[in-house]
């Protein structure tokens, strides 16, 4: 179906190492991020807007969208991981603009694209929405609700894969915060990021992409973990 695909929270991370994939195989890549990214490409149509004005998404982006007609691919994320804290400490409006993020700005999203024809459509969901890891409370919970709002879609989509994609442990600055700034005694998670195998956000974009080679293997509206295929 074509050769565009969309990324949203395309300028830095996953986002920023997938659009230079797909960019690199000649694909069309629409992105949507706060920052537009430094990147000098025809066949990069980008759309500055902060995902987190939840209010807004519908009235500023479905023109964006509607007008690529057809997509192959959108990769839903963006997204962001909160403080590490006990859940004693963790105010609701700190959980609020997490899972507001995480899971309602992609409800907002995947409403607009039910209108258009999409081939796959990959969220980015965590072991974090399965494993519930000391501290990681806003995460997990906005995380296990894109595995949820995925399967509930997949109901309403069924000319679409949807899947929630676990992509693994990648260096970025929200894993360096966990492995660099928080104490791992209290909370075990920051050790078992240090002792594992951590990827670069190239090597994790080449992974996806033949994940999305495979796609059909999978049922849609499932969690797939990457680093267990």
């Amino acid at each position: 179906m074509g050769k565009n695909i969309l990324i949203t929270g395309c300028s830095s991370g996953l986002g920023l190492a997938l659009t230079n994939y797909y960019l690199e195989k000649g694909f069309k890549v629409f992105g949507i991020s706060r920052n537009k990214p430094d990147i000098k490409n025809e066949n990069f149509i980008h759309k500055s807007f902060d995902l987190s004005n939840i209010s807004k998404i519908k009235e500023e982006l479905s023109a964006f969208i509607l007008d690529i007609k057809e997509i192959n691919t959108v990769f839903l994320n963006a997204g962001m991981l909160g403080k590490i804290k006990i859940l004693e400490e963790l105010s609701t409006s700190e959980m609020q603009e997490v899972y507001e993020l995480n899971v309602y700005a992609n409800k907002e999203l995947l409403d607009i694209l039910k209108n258009i024809k999409v081939k796959n459509i990959l969220a980015t969901s965590s072991g974090a929405s399965k494993t519930g890891y000391k501290g990681w409370g806003s995460y997990s919970l906005s995380k296990a609700g894109v595995n949820m709002l995925i399967n509930l879609y997949s109901n309403e989509m069924p000319n679409t894969k949807i899947i929630a994609l676990a992509p693994g442990v990648i260096k970025t600055p929200m894993t360096d915060y966990i492995r660099f700034e928080i104490d791992e005694n209290t909370f075990t998670s920051a050790k078992k990021l240090n002792d594992g195998i951590i990827q670069t956000p190239n090597e994790t974009a080449i992974k996806i992409d033949e994940f999305v080679n495979r796609i059909d293997e999978f049922k849609t509206g499932s969690f797939v973990d990457i680093r267990k295929i």
